[in-house]
Order: C-alpha cells, then sequence, then structure tokens
C-alpha cells in the first residue's frame, strides 16, 4: 500500500447534473484525487463524466460499475469514443452484473476493452466476493472493492493480492466505496438503503461471509468530525478511499456537507487511479 490513502469522492449518476457539475470543481480544489459516477438504467454514469470533464482539469473520471451483462464492451468502448472522454484520467469501472457466468463474462470483456480502448485508459474490476476479488488482482488496472467494515477490508484486500501473486504480477491499486451520510436524515437513508442490499441473496451472502451487516460498513455521521473519525478506521486499508456519498436531501448544500467533511490532505506521488 501506497503511503498516501488516495481519496475520491462519489454519487450517483442519476444524481441532477446540475449538482454534480457544481460538486466536481470544489472536490478538485479540496484535493480529491478522483470523481466517481455509478452507471444505471436511470443514470448514464459516462455521459455525466463528460460534463465533469468539461469543468476541471485534473481530477481522475471515475465510472463504477458498468455491469458487462447489459452494456456490452463494444458498447462501452464507443460510448467512451463518443463522449471525448479524456483517456489519461478516465477510470473505467466494469463489474459482471446479476446474470450467471460473471467471472467468464468480467474476464472477456476486460480483453476486449484492452483491444479497443486507449491504453491510457484504466480498466478497473468492481469486485464483492473472493473469486472476482482474485480476478481483479490477476488482471485489472485497479480493483474497486465495496460494502466493508475494515476488519473485512483486510480480508478482501488479501484476496487480490492472492490473485496478483498467482498471475505472477504486482497487487494492482486496490480502492473502495464506502457510504457515508451526515445528519438524521441522511442516516436514515442510509439505513434504508443498506437493509435493501443486505436483501439480495450475493450481498446477503457477502456480508455473513466477512461476519458483518451492512450498516456496518458505513460511516452514518452526526457531525463533521464523525465523518472523519468515521473514514480513519480504514487508514492504510487500501491505496483508494472512494467517498459515496448518501444525503438526506437532493440539494447541493447537502452533498457538499458531505463533500467539505470527508476533504482529503494533499497527496503529491503519482499512480494509476491517482
Amino acid at each position: 500500500m501506497e503511503t498516501v490513502q488516495r481519496r475520491g469522492f462519489g454519487v450517483a449518476g442519476a444524481l441532477d447534473h446540475a449538482i454534480i457539475e457544481a460538486l466536481a470543481p470544489e472536490a478538485e480544489s479540496l484535493g480529491y484525487t478522483s470523481f466517481w459516477l455509478n452507471h444505471t438504467p436511470d443514470g448514464d454514469g459516462l455521459a455525466g463524466l463528460a460534463r465533469v470533464a468539461a469543468r476541471t482539469t485534473t481530477i481522475r473520471l471515475g465510472v463504477g460499475v458498468i455491469p458487462v451483462d447489459r452494456v456490452p464492451p463494444a458498447d462501452i468502448a464507443r460510448r467512451v469514443r463518443d463522449l471525448g472522454l479524456p483517456p489519461g484520467r478516465l477510470i473505467l469501472g466494469i463489474g459482471s452484473g446479476s446474470s450467471p457466468g460473471g467471472l467468464a463474462r468480467v474476464r472477456e470483456s476486460v480483453r476486449q476493452l484492452r483491444e479497443t480502448i486507449d491504453p491510457a485508459v484504466a480498466i478497473v474490476v468492481g469486485a464483492l466476493g473472493p473469486r472476482m476479488s482474485a480476478l481483479g488482482g490477476e488482471l485489472g488496472d485497479a480493483v474497486l472493492l465495496n460494502w466493508l467494515a475494515p476488519e473485512g477490508a483486510r480480508v478482501a484486500t488479501g484476496w487480490v493480492r492472492e490473485g496478483a501473486a498467482l498471475a505472477g504480477r504486482p497487487t494492482p491499486f486496490i480502492a473502495a466505496y464506502v457510504r457515508v451520510a451526515l445528519g438524521d436524515a441522511a442516516r436514515q437513508r442510509l439505513r434504508t438503503e443498506s437493509d435493501r442490499y443486505a436483501a439480495y441473496p450475493s450481498y446477503a451472502a457477502h456480508f455473513s461471509r466477512l461476519g458483518t451487516t451492512a450498516f456496518a460498513t458505513t460511516v452514518p455521521a452526526r457531525t463533521p468530525a464523525e465523518v472523519s473519525s468515521g473514514l480513519d478506521r480504514y487508514a492504510g486499508l487500501f491505496d483508494g478511499l472512494d467517498v459515496r456519498a448518501i444525503t438526506g436531501e437532493e440539494t447541493i448544500g447537502a452533498y457538499r456537507a458531505v463533500l467539505r467533511a470527508a476533504a482529503p490532505g494533499q497527496g503529491e506521488d503519482d499512480h494509476v487511479l491517482g
């Protein structure tokens, strides 16, 4: 792991683009090294990142993750080109989706993307369980983990390292989403989202495997100081920690409060996701 833990900031790809466009330049000025959007049927993460790219200059542009059972690699590559996303700044996160055969699908998707997009684009494997984490360690430029308490983070990063070792390559950059809520309304929304994910069989298996609950993997803060102390629990566990903001209301003020409370210190070394 690097001495300086990179910090990113993420919101839903379906969030109002005006809010995204306001948040991204401030994230850049506060020292965040990456800005993340997810990709859902009602939120095109790549289109949102094109707007972020137009309003920023250095912050990396992360989409995490595009499910390749719904969006084939050829379509992803075409969208990246059509939107003019800057290759040197783009972090392209892909995940298996929910259909059977996820490991083989992600392996083949990585292969196809390497053949069709600019090599400056970082290809990131979104992983939850041990086999996908190991696959990310084997072939990803980076691995994006999710829903981890600090104790589970130590286990999951071990899966990534084992996959890299078996492939005879250095461990790739390891990042993780950590959900952060600030204030009572946001904490209740975070609880609801945690309960929803815990009801999905694959996520329920994940939490059971690591001996935790969904809510225990989050930072449900009442004050900015609690945001900071909650994130401090993850110090040194990942190369990059990506704050996934959960708010009680969809306003620029609510998101800005999390953005500022979770703001990182400045780092000067470079890395694939730095």
